[in-house]
């Protein structure tokens, strides 16, 4: 598992986790914001109104309604990365990663505004009579570049995997676990039965259970989010001046928490903006391809109000819920995961001016004379004997340490300890850290009106986001292998789709989450190169509808 988790921080280096991949992802936003004059402004009120079934006509051809479309496409969107992914970024990146989540939601109403246009445009009816549609029909139909449509497609099954079925359901085992402590495994079992039968029945069924599910889930977390905020009121003012005083300098360190460069809050902040409202990553364009639309605009304009709502609003209400209830820089006992802990030569304190500069500069890559571990740890009944070592888990100094073979059973001999890593998988370590992901947020929700029964907001929140998430992802990648090998290929997807979602419900969460990270980026190149290759043809598109409705109106 550790040699896994750091092939994928290497390839998230070098792609979602690069210098260049932040610039290029909010690069086309705003330069199509500019390009087409701030469509996410300008368009708003338009896009509510479709949604309402204002232009709505039965002789419009598609499987969904509009809602049901936006339904679907935000059940996709709205899921951990709303819970778990905020509390990451804020975890790692500070109060400024927030900012860089907002600017990423900003530019990405207009990036989805453009991507959803053009898939449905493109979009044609396949052998069962149902509409496919997605960023592959486009760059195969209009671009001619077949290669770069499989490419695409093979990117959405692979992501389909680390962004709808893997994650969704560690999050929600974790989650459950941790309130109602539930066996990771027996959640895993029981939701898994209930996505394939939801899966079984195609897009009009996952519409219309999605449709259901969003409004609920939304009315719930956002009513539980107010009344923590409402409880520490006194904390909104500081925790906005964080966001903006930070987003351009770092987060400085406070209490365990030992800091964030202006280059880690901006790239975090980038890279969880995208796996919230996956603007740019060509996901929700399969989904409003199955819109009832004779204009492919509209239907784009209908997709500005996704990161809206899923960033502007959600994520907002869970990222002030972390820090005004002051969870993200508090330490607390946890299990430690392994790919989230390194063992450090030498003893740090979060305490020493000194140290936290050192550690600082460690974690941001500033160059440090600080050095893994490579040694023996001795432990007697659970406890530590030698102090020449520092463990670090979740970007902070570890404390009260324990050693075991479980939870409940301590471990007594050696620890050996190679590269800053443990060698014995068998041996967990427990103690007080900084957490991150749902079990942050979970914290956070218990800082309000309703104490410790704020838990349970999270866990159904948590549960109806995570699950609609998995629903809506088993259809992008069901369309995808429509496209590349035929409707005869997508039951054998979903057996395996749903195999993965049961074995993610009790696999390790960090490494999960590094798998969502790769599967992201590989996803998103293709489709913001060839929306970027038909920036015209967009534009002209945009001026066709605006003629069109004008003349509908005249007549």
């Amino acid at each position: 598992m550790d040699a896994l988790g750091n092939f994928f921080d290497t390839l998230d280096s070098m792609l979602g986790g690069s210098v260049w991949f932040p610039y290029v992802l909010l690069g086309v936003g705003l330069f199509f914001t500019i390009y087409l004059k701030f469509p996410q402004v300008r368009y708003f009120k338009h896009a509510v109104r479709i949604v309402s079934g204002k232009y709505d006509k039965k002789s419009h051809q598609g499987d969904t309604t509009h809602f049901q479309a936006l339904s679907t496409a935000l059940s996709g969107t709205v899921g951990t990365g709303n819970i778990g992914g905020v509390a990451l970024a804020i975890s790692i990146g500070g109060p400024a990663a927030l900012f860089w989540m907002w600017m990423t939601a900003f530019f990405g109403m207009t990036t989805k505004f453009v991507e959803v246009t053009l898939s449905h445009k493109y979009r044609e009816k396949t052998e069962d009579g149902t509409m496919a549609g997605g960023p592959m029909y486009y760059m195969d139909k209009r671009l001619n570049m077949k290669w770069l449509a499989i490419l695409f497609a093979i990117a959405t099954v692979i992501s389909s995997f680390g962004t709808g079925s893997l994650p969704q359901i560690n999050n929600i085992a974790q989650g459950m676990e941790a309130t109602f402590g539930f066996e990771p495994m027996a959640t895993g079992a029981v939701l898994s039965i209930l996505l394939a039968l939801v899966i079984l029945g195609g897009i009009k069924r996952i519409a219309a259970i999605t449709s259901k599910i969003v409004p609920l889930m939304a009315a719930v977390y956002v009513i539980g989010a107010l009344l923590v905020i409402f409880y520490n009121i006194e904390n909104i003012g500081p925790s906005f001046a964080s966001v903006f005083t930070e987003a351009f300098t770092g987060s400085a360190a406070a209490g365990g928490f030992l800091g964030a460069s202006f280059a880690y809050a901006f790239n975090r902040g980038v890279n969880r903006g995208l796996f919230s409202n996956e603007a740019g990553q060509g996901s929700a364009p399969i989904a409003h391809a199955s819109a009832k639309a004779d204009e492919p605009v509209s239907e784009g304009m209908v997709s500005i109000l996704e990161p809206f709502i899923d960033t502007i609003i959600i994520c907002t209400l869970t990222g002030l819920v972390i820090l005004s209830s002051g969870v993200w820089n508090e330490k607390f006992d946890t299990h430690f995961e392994r790919s989230s802990m390194t063992v450090l030569q030498g003893n740090y304190s979060d305490q020493s001016d000194e140290d936290r500069t050192d550690l600082y500069n460690y974690l941001n890559g500033n160059g440090s004379d600080v050095a893994p571990y490579n040694g023996t740890i001795n432990v007697i009944n659970g406890k530590a004997i030698n102090k020449d070592f520092t463990i670090l888990h979740s970007r902070s100094v570890a404390e009260d340490l324990r050693f075991g073979i479980t939870e409940r059973h301590v471990y007594t001999g050696e620890v050996e300890v190679k590269d800053g890593q443990i060698v014995d998988d068998s041996i967990s370590v427990m103690g007080k850290s900084l957490v991150h992901s749902a079990e942050l947020t979970t914290k956070a929700f218990t800082r309000g009106f309703l104490g410790d029964n704020g838990k349970y907001i999270v866990s159904i929140g948590l549960l109806l986001f995570a699950f609609s998430t998995a629903i809506a992802w088993s259809y992008y990648g069901d369309r995808a292998m429509t496209y590349l090998l035929g409707s005869r290929s997508v039951m054998p997807y979903r057996v395996f789709y749903v195999a993965g979602f049961f074995w993610a419900s009790f696999a390790d969460t960090t490494l999960v989450w590094k798998l969502a990270a790769v599967a992201i980026v590989v996803m998103t190149l293709p489709n913001l190169f060839g929306i970027m290759l038909l920036r015209k043809e967009m534009k002209d598109s945009v001026k066709d509808y605006w003629q069109k409705l004008e003349k509908d109106k005249s007549n």
